[in-house]
């Protein structure tokens, strides 16, 4: 079935989605490589942008919680458009690459997605089926939260599930992502400021720290 362009398989291992896209993707980028030369790399890292980059972070909060191994063809797809870019050759390191590129790993993309859709949630901006679907600690009842000092922060409850598959609903995989932030990123009202510090902290954790 599909819904708003996502292909969704009965099992909803997302395999058959992800597959498409990195297909649709690698098309385009080989279109891309034959018009490089005479392109320039500034104009290449904007139709790569516009192309690529654009079709990895569609709905990919979709993918949240899934294996590194089932998300793999997305990141070969940024790999390959990395290098496409700087013109690197498939000997050459990628982690650099993306980190000269300021590129945030599809992994930390969908972090970020999440994130974001807490934000708003926190400030009010999102759609109330989103907020219908997480709790804030310092509303919940259970367990006498409201009387905790647990109860003044800005996190968010994670929904009990006994699988790895219920780890991937939002109301499990946005607060254990908003959760994770630091205090004064929570607390970063304006949502450009937001945009740009949660980008910052995270491309520091995937390409700064061991």
């Amino acid at each position: 079935m599909r819904d708003l362009g996502v292909l969704l398989d009965d099992e909803l291992s997302m395999k058959q989605h992800i597959s498409k896209v990195a297909a649709s993707c690698f098309f385009q980028l080989r279109r891309l490589r034959q018009l490089r030369l005479l392109l320039g790399q500034q104009v290449t890292a904007q139709l790569v942008s516009a192309l690529i980059l654009s079709r990895l972070d569609y709905c990919n909060s979709v993918l949240a919680g899934l294996p590194a191994a089932t998300l793999e063809p997305l990141q070969r797809v940024q790999n390959a458009a990395a290098r496409l870019v700087l013109n690197l050759s498939f000997r050459d390191h990628i982690k650099p690459a993306l980190a000269k590129l300021h590129w945030l790993p599809v992994k930390s993309r969908i972090l970020y997605k999440l994130c974001l859709f807490m934000h708003h949630v926190h400030y009010k901006s999102a759609p109330q089926y989103l907020s219908d679907s997480v709790q804030s600690v310092a509303t919940a009842s259970c367990n006498r939260r409201a009387g905790l000092r647990s109860a003044d922060t800005a996190n968010y409850v994670k929904r009990c599930t006994r699988t790895k598959f219920g780890e991937r609903a939002f109301s499990f995989a946005g607060p254990a992502a908003w959760n994770n932030l630091p205090k004064d990123l929570q607390h970063c009202s304006n949502t450009d400021v937001f945009k740009k510090r949660l980008k910052t902290f995270l491309f520091q954790r995937a390409f700064l720290t061991d």
